[in-house]
């Protein structure tokens, strides 16, 4: 029963019929990443880490990969169903059907937090009453994104244009929403912000996956769906360089701790 009343939240029904493009098409974090927290917050392999938001399992994996044990705490069940059959190699893996706001994780239990593509879906005043609760003393926070560059070249420029057009609500629940004062709001002592350099180059078929992994894009069965694709083809069409187009990134990394 508890599942099936997460599946039912507005945010996680959004990334229903989403999962497997998710997993096969959302890209990755740079390793700098990992580099950066040992040489800024001590994390090792040794660290437990919540991943919050964890959907199918892309920045979980990278901490599994390194050894850490990690919770991937995911309120969809299809996602997480997802993650649970990629990761099924990796002993240290805990699937946890929770939320960010109420993760049924125990007290003092991890080390870090992690939300990569998540932190803009969370009630941050919540999400940090429990935060504050799951952490060790001294535990750290870390928000990731892979923020989209919408402007850098003709591509990118048309296949924001797209999503403009048929994205349900693409502009409403844009990370981007998330500015410098929330953050400073969350984090009660200063945070750090480091950036990296993050690129997909994709062919016609994986960018329609990319495409419609988002959660503010149509399906099929919506009327508007052929119509759509059929923008993206000539879009790619359009733009591809020796049968690829390149997505690019900046990938955002914000850490810090709060009161516990």
């Amino acid at each position: 029963m508890f599942n099936d009343q997460l599946d039912q939240l507005p945010t996680a029904a959004r990334f229903s019929r989403r999962a497997e493009n998710y997993a096969r098409y959302r890209p990755g974090y740079p390793e700098a990443l990992l580099d950066l927290l040992a040489m800024e917050t001590g994390w090792t392999s040794a660290a437990a880490v919540a991943d919050i938001g964890s959907g199918t399992g892309i920045l979980s994996e990278m901490f599994l990969h390194r050894g850490n044990v990690v919770y991937g705490v995911e309120p969809n069940s299809e996602m997480r169903a997802m993650a649970e059959k990629l990761l099924r190699s990796y002993p240290n893996f805990r699937s946890i059907a929770g939320v960010a706001e109420n993760t049924g994780l125990s007290a003092r239990s991890v080390d870090f937090v992690t939300a990569g593509q998540a932190f803009h879906w969370f009630d941050r005043d919540r999400a940090k009453a429990e935060f504050a609760r799951i952490l060790r003393p001294a535990g750290w926070i870390v928000i990731v994104w892979n923020h989209r560059r919408r402007e850098r070249t003709p591509f990118l420029r048309a296949y924001d244009v797209l999503l403009r057009r048929f994205g349900t609500d693409y502009e409403k629940v844009a990370a981007e929403n998330i500015d410098e004062e929330d953050l400073r709001r969350f984090f009660d002592a200063e945070y750090r912000v480091a950036t990296f350099e993050n690129f997909q180059t994709l062919n016609a078929e994986e960018l329609k996956g990319r495409f419609l992994s988002a959660s503010y894009v149509p399906l099929e069965g919506d009327p508007r769906f052929a119509e759509m694709i059929a923008e993206l083809k000539r879009i790619f069409s359009e733009h591809e360089t020796g049968g690829t187009v390149t997505l690019e990134y900046d990938t955002k990394v914000y850490y810090g701790r709060i009161r516990n």
